[in-house]
């Protein structure tokens, strides 16, 4: 037994450390985004090769543990709720990338309008991820429950994004390929907020067994 919780304890490590190295792709990427930092901009794209590592050393020891341990309910459930947090942690480790392919793609190109809603999006999806995994380590149903709430943030500043684009199309349709370039930006944030939401409820099922 106290193998088993050695190698429990060793799963929240691991996935606090997943849970940083995504973290890092987003920050960076958010980072070469408004900077328009194209040399950033590719260092994601290899660290997000760190994250598919991370992946597959969490579902190694996952398995070995439920084909070893044969775990009781409580910790069965924490077990498999790590496989599918892993798939989702590592789709938003994609998405980091897929917006520093975008920044490299526009080459500096200067910003027809301050991307401010976008930066806020970035900022409000890091938190998201961040507390979905602190709830999962922590076993934190409230914290988990918040990050759930708080996907309508990122909901409200998407919908601000198509706005400013729409109207940045309207007064100048010079503008147009860079707002599709910015759209796409701002849809992976949608996107890494609902990976998000994905983590915190298997949190949710992990603690009480019911899905959120």
């Amino acid at each position: 037994m106290r193998r088993f919780d050695e190698q429990l304890a060793e799963l929240n490590n691991m996935m606090l450390e997943m849970a940083a190295l995504v973290e890092k792709t987003i920050t960076m990427a958010s980072q070469a985004l408004i900077e328009q930092d194209t040399k950033r901009a590719k260092n994601v794209i290899a660290v997000e090769a760190d994250v598919e590592q991370k992946e597959k050393e969490i579902e190694s020891l996952c398995l070995k543990l439920l084909l070893q341990q044969q775990p009781v309910a409580k910790d069965l459930r924490v077990i498999s709720s790590a496989l599918k947090m892993i798939t989702d942690l590592e789709r938003i480790g994609d998405q980091a990338a897929d917006i520093s392919e975008i920044v490299i793609m526009m080459n500096g190109a200067p910003y027809a309008k301050n991307p401010e809603h976008i930066s806020q999006m970035a900022t409000a999806t890091v938190k998201m991820v961040t507390e979905s995994i602190d709830a999962y380590v922590k076993k934190d149903l409230k914290l988990a429950k918040s990050v759930i709430a708080y996907d309508d943030v990122v909901d409200d500043l998407f919908d601000k994004v198509k706005f400013d684009l729409i109207e940045m199309i309207r007064s100048d349709g010079k503008h147009g390929e860079q707002s599709i370039d910015l759209l796409m930006i701002a849809k992976f944030y949608e996107r890494i907020g609902d990976h998000a939401v994905n983590i915190a409820k298997w949190v949710v099922y992990s603690i009480t067994g019911k899905q959120a």
